[in-house]
């Protein structure tokens, strides 16, 4: 099989699941303390965590902490949820954003939703008529899920500046990919969520990114056991593998990179009479979204069982609606569901492209396009 989903997951990093191991211990092992306790294998697994930590950390802005969480989804909801005054965020974010709009508002709280450019970008124009002195946060992120487009954070954080507001980046789709420090250092925002699974870490754990004077009211309660604000017994097992991953992902940031544009080229290449959906100049080339008119996707998939693509977001799959985000590109329904989404990165080879443009080209000639 040929595995081109890497926005949907990623495979675990043998080094990943390497540092995973040694805390997954059974009872005649020293490794399955909880790492609250105050023993010495609790402070063994406590040093665990925080080795974690420093790895995910190094991969943020100067400064701040890092809070571990479930995944990017609790994360976002954390700061959505537990910070005050009224919420703006764009029409492309992951429904993990989009869906929090009714529990904002149980809680007297503006959501606003806005429009992005027709190549996904988000509208600043847009970003600055909305914004006022009751805007608390602004929700943005950085890479988008669907058709990888980069959105131009750091303006978007300035823009938020003038009246006070917050910023929560989802980077999610960014982490190990881009570097996540602004090139100019006050314009860094106030949250990042990142989830480990998006990296070649494991399911099951993320981190909430958050700056220093940053302020934050818990989501959950009962112990308290991160930074006062998030509750509950973490994995040593989890954190170790997330770390692992962040320190694979920052000794190759590069060398990834380059693999990754150099596939990209192929396939745009080989793939040369498909349609890319959103900015051609402005996106992680790990991720191409492309539609041809007319195209039955669904009998696409069956027609090419060996390549593992998808045709929107893993989250909003078999739904049977159109993609929000290409919807909010300005795609018809009919544009939206010919389109598929091809991921690729670290372990992915160019045979692996080779080979999925020839059957995703084949089959789509068999249906006459």
């Amino acid at each position: 099989m040929i595995y081109l989903d890497y926005q949907a997951t990623t495979p675990l990093a043998p080094e990943a699941r390497e540092a995973m191991l040694r805390w997954l211990g059974g009872p005649d092992s020293d490794t399955f303390g909880n790492p609250h306790s105050p023993h010495r294998m609790g402070r063994m697994a406590a040093a665990a965590v925080e080795a974690a930590r420093e790895n995910v950390a190094a991969m943020m802005p100067e400064g701040g902490r890092v809070i571990f969480t479930s995944g990017a989804t609790e994360a976002l909801n954390m700061v959505l949820l537990g910070t005050a005054g009224d919420v703006i965020t764009f029409a492309t974010e992951h429904a993990a954003v989009l869906d929090c709009a009714g529990a904002v508002e149980a809680q007297g709280r503006r959501f606003t939703v806005l429009p992005v450019l027709a190549d996904g970008r988000a509208d600043l124009d847009a970003l600055r008529a909305a914004i006022t002195p009751e805007t608390g946060l602004v929700a943005i992120m950085a890479v988008n899920n669907e058709i990888g487009v980069i959105h131009p954070i750091e303006d978007a954080v300035a823009i938020a500046r003038e009246t006070g507001a917050s910023v929560l980046v989802d980077a999610v789709q960014a982490l190990g990919r881009l570097p996540l420090t602004p090139s100019r250092r006050h314009l860094a925002p106030d949250y990042i969520a990142v989830s480990a699974h998006k990296i070649h870490g494991p399911k099951g754990i993320g981190a909430l990114w958050v700056a220093k004077g940053a302020q934050i009211e818990p989501l959950v309660h009962g112990g308290g056991q991160e930074a006062r604000v998030r509750s509950g017994t973490l994995s040593p097992a989890l954190c170790a593998g997330f770390g692992a991953a962040c320190r694979l992902a920052a000794e190759g940031l590069e060398a990834q990179m380059f693999h990754v544009k150099h596939l990209a080229n192929i396939a745009r290449d080989l793939l040369a009479d498909w349609q890319v959906n959103g900015s051609l100049d402005h996106r992680w080339p790990g991720n191409l979204n492309l539609r041809r008119e007319g195209l039955d996707v669904a009998r696409l998939m069956s027609d090419c069982r060996q390549v593992m693509f998808s045709a929107g977001s893993a989250c909003a799959s078999g739904s049977g609606r159109p993609s929000h985000v290409l919807r909010a590109i300005r795609l018809s329904d009919a544009q939206a569901k010919s389109s598929i989404r091809l991921g690729f990165g670290r372990y992915t080879t160019e045979a692996d492209i080779e080979a999925a443009a020839v059957m995703l080209n084949d089959a789509a000639r068999e249906q006459g396009f």
